[in-house]
Order: C-alpha cells, then structure tokens, then sequence
C-alpha cells in the first residue's frame, strides 16, 4: 500500500496517525517503535498493524499528510498574494504561520537525516516536498517575470532550507531569512 493512497482510516487509524505524528515529530522516527504508537494511540500492536501494515508505512502515511498540510497552507499562502512578485515570498509567509506550532524543525529534513535510504517510502516523500517546493519558487519567480527563475529558486530553498534547519537554535533566522529572500526576489525581478 502505498501512503498517497487515500483509504479512509477507522477511529482507531486516525488515533494511531495522530499518535505516531506527535511521537515522530517530537522523538524521532528511529526512536519510537510500534509498541509506544500502540500505547500512545489506545490500540494493540495487531490493530496498528491491520490499520498500516507496517512502520515504515506508517512513517510515510505521516509525512504524506504532513505534506498535504504544508502544500495546503503554501498554496492558500500565495493565492492571497496581491502580485506575482509578492507570491514569490509566499512560502517564507506560511512558514512563519506554520512555525508558531512547529517549533523542532522540519519533519522532511529530519526524515531524510533518520532514513537515508533512498527506497524508503518515507524518504522518497521527504524529497519529492522539498522538490516540489523548489519547483513551486520556479514557477512563482517566471510568473514574476524574473529573467533567470531557476537561480533564484535555488537560492530560496536554500534560504528557506537553512532556516528550517536552525529553528530549532535561540535564533531569529526566519526573520533574517525572509528580508534576504525579499532582497533576492527584489533584485531578480527588477533586471
């Protein structure tokens, strides 16, 4: 199965996701095994496995939602944009929103980080967001008019990486982050 797939889940699934989403997130997937997810979430090991098979498909049934999420709030992010060229910074904007509850980083990078294999289901969704997210500043930066949209979008993940990477520090890098991207886009857009 895979985790895009929509099956609807039982009371008991979305109370094994809900649990194994705040467990992976706070823990670590590595650190977290079926037994805690069956404690945390009411069911027996039996019930998780008849609701997903697996853990590993688990994990990817968490980032697959985790991703809906995150597109979801970007997307509705860059429609309130009042110009192409402000939409470029969109995704900077949801993560100040989306950060005021997610405070220990990013689930994707940290998944690619605990499963580094590249056939783990789990990490081929990992990466598909984070290109999906570079595709999205490409598009956003040619609808913007910017001559050289691939550059530009490359250095906005990086930003936009970067600052997902330090949230969890005593920093104000999304702020720092935001006014670079802003400068970036400014300059890429006006050539």
């Amino acid at each position: 199965m895979d985790a895009t797939e929509t099956r609807p889940l039982t009371p008991a699934g979305r109370r094994i996701a809900t649990a194994a989403e705040e467990l992976f997130y706070e823990r670590g997937i590595t650190g977290v095994g079926v037994d805690l997810i069956a404690e945390h979430s009411g069911v027996t090991k039996r019930t998780l496995y008849n609701q997903f098979g697996s853990k590993d498909h688990l994990v990817a049934v968490y980032l697959a939602e985790r991703d809906r999420r995150w597109r979801s709030l970007v997307r509705a992010t860059v429609d309130a944009c009042a110009t192409p060229r402000d939409a470029v910074l969109a995704p900077f904007e949801a993560l100040a929103t989306w950060s005021a509850t997610h405070t220990r980083g990013c689930a994707f990078i940290n998944a690619l980080a605990e499963l580094p294999d590249p056939a783990h289901p789990a990490h081929r969704i990992a990466t598909a967001q984070k290109l999906w997210l570079l595709d999205l500043f490409e598009t956003l930066a040619t609808a913007a008019n910017c001559p050289a949209p691939t550059p530009l979008a490359r250095q906005l993940l990086l930003l936009h990486e970067g600052t997902l990477a330090t949230q969890p520090l005593p920093l104000d890098t999304l702020t720092e982050a935001t006014n670079l991207a802003r400068t970036l886009i400014a300059s890429a857009t006006t050539q």
